[in-house]
């Protein structure tokens, strides 16, 4: 810490200036010895006190006095950690917060311009009913099975779908060269986020194209422009995408960096939009080649502002049948690549099948934000609080630190992994016995943000 009175240090020089070892220097080696003096006076510490100076910390204050307060994180928070679809039969249960469904266009658009949401207010409703939030992912096409474009196009004379072979079944393709998909598109994704932007049954959204949307078609009848959107169209969506959502975060899958499918290459300013980015083949075992250059392409800072998800490699069965074992897999332990990745949810439908609910529970808890309350002071109507982000990304939707109710109004939003943050806000009525929370308007009934804290008076 710097010393506060510079005018003292400089005297302190003058009168070094007047001893013998500096009139018999060399004078060109005046400068650099009176700045080594200033510097090392400079940098003398001062009393260590409970509340260090700094930009964003509070001075000490004698008259502030510290609260005890105990917390344990125990629960998987909302918005992280291991993911069942919403179909499973084991998905009623607090040791996961999020479950996952594909979802049709063709279900919601069956005439041009005529939308009926019926089928996702259903989902997000039983999800909901289950403590949940949704991450869901529109797609055109699913192995084996007919494309979900909606019928009114699929009528037009200048629309004509490609069939072909996927993993041995017959599977159908979209026509990118019809406008009025590209228009259906782009609009269906407009009035999407005008409907749910801030609805708080739903976590995340997914989007792509190819097989299951994930931006491939590395089994099948792949021609860009006709059963995979041109580039041009790809770089006007994802600038579409950025000025619809405004609050709800979209991601792609780490796929669309291979140039053979994705816009990024061609228009590196895509880069600067804020999505995010899934992996459906996480923990495999060549994770660290092909998977790990596509993460990095995307940029490895890119979970600050929007999430890192995915699902675990269907590669062979033993990839999910041990994907989470403690000791790891194929040379690496899942917590250690959530941290690598900053990993805030996996799809990890076939766990429940092969781990223990207390492993379940375990690996969700070192996915996402993790706050930590190191320090509660109160003085009169004025708490003071240190908070940190102990956890591997931030949390994606506003969040508040509050004691009785009070809300700080700095989000928890900005605090990144390993950072800590002083708050200081005015509360009525505070008292050894006031409560500290974390608040979320982006949370359904029977959700909440927990936090460690273990201080002592």
């Amino acid at each position: 810490m710097l010393r506060a009175n510079l005018g003292a240090d400089f005297i302190f020089l003058y009168f070094c200036r007047r001893t013998i070892i500096y009139q018999t220097m060399n004078p060109r080696l005046h400068t650099i010895f009176a700045a080594a003096l200033l510097l090392a006076a400079s940098c003398q510490c001062s009393t260590k006190t409970d509340i260090p100076d700094g930009p964003d910390e509070p001075k000490e204050d004698t008259e502030f006095k510290r609260v005890a307060l105990q917390s344990k994180v125990e629960k998987v928070q909302p918005m992280t950690g291991i993911v069942l679809w919403t179909d499973n039969s084991r998905n009623r249960t607090d040791d996961i917060q999020l479950e996952f469904s594909y979802m049709l266009y063709n279900d919601v658009c069956k005439e041009k311009d005529v939308f009926d949401w019926t089928p996702m207010d259903r989902l997000l409703e039983k999800v909901a009913e289950r403590g949940h939030q949704a991450i869901v992912r529109f797609r055109y096409t699913y192995v084996g099975q007919k494309c979900a474009v909606p019928d009114y196009i699929k009528a037009l004379p200048d629309y004509e779908e490609t069939v072909g072979e996927s993993e041995g079944a017959t599977t159908y393709f979209p026509d990118w060269r019809c406008e009025e998909l590209k228009r259906f598109h782009k609009e269906f994704h407009r009035r999407f986020a005008e409907r749910y932007d801030t609805d708080p049954r739903l976590a995340f959204v997914e989007t792509g194209y190819g097989l299951w949307a994930e931006y491939h078609i590395y089994d099948g009848p792949f021609i860009m422009g006709r059963t995979f959107p041109d580039k041009d169209f790809q770089a006007e969506f994802m600038r579409d995408m950025a000025e619809w959502f405004h609050h709800t975060t979209y991601s792609i899958s780490i796929d669309a960096a291979d140039n053979t499918y994705g816009p990024f290459q061609k228009n590196k300013d895509l880069l600067s939009l804020r999505f995010g980015n899934f992996d459906d083949s996480f923990m495999c075992a060549d994770h660290d080649g092909y998977n790990y250059r596509s993460w990095k392409f995307f940029g490895e800072e890119r979970y600050k502002t929007a999430p890192f998800g995915g699902e675990f490699s269907y590669y062979t069965s033993s990839d999910q049948r041990h994907c989470l074992d403690a000791e790891g897999m194929h040379g690496r332990v899942f917590e250690d690549e959530v941290a690598k990745y900053h990993m805030t949810f996996i799809i990890g439908d076939g766990q429940p099948r092969y781990q223990s609910w207390d492993r379940i529970r375990e690996a969700s808890l070192s996915m996402g934000y993790k706050f930590t309350v190191k320090d509660f002071l109160i003085k009169e109507d004025i708490a003071r609080i240190l908070v940190a982000n102990t956890g591997v990304a931030p949390i994606y939707r506003d969040a508040y630190v509050a004691v009785d109710g009070v809300r700080s109004d700095w989000s928890l939003a900005e605090l990144m992994p390993g950072e800590e943050k002083w708050l200081e806000f005015k509360v009525d009525g505070l008292s050894a016995d006031s409560v500290v929370s974390i608040e979320c308007d982006h949370l359904v009934p029977g959700q909440r943000i927990g936090f460690e804290a273990d201080i002592e008076e």
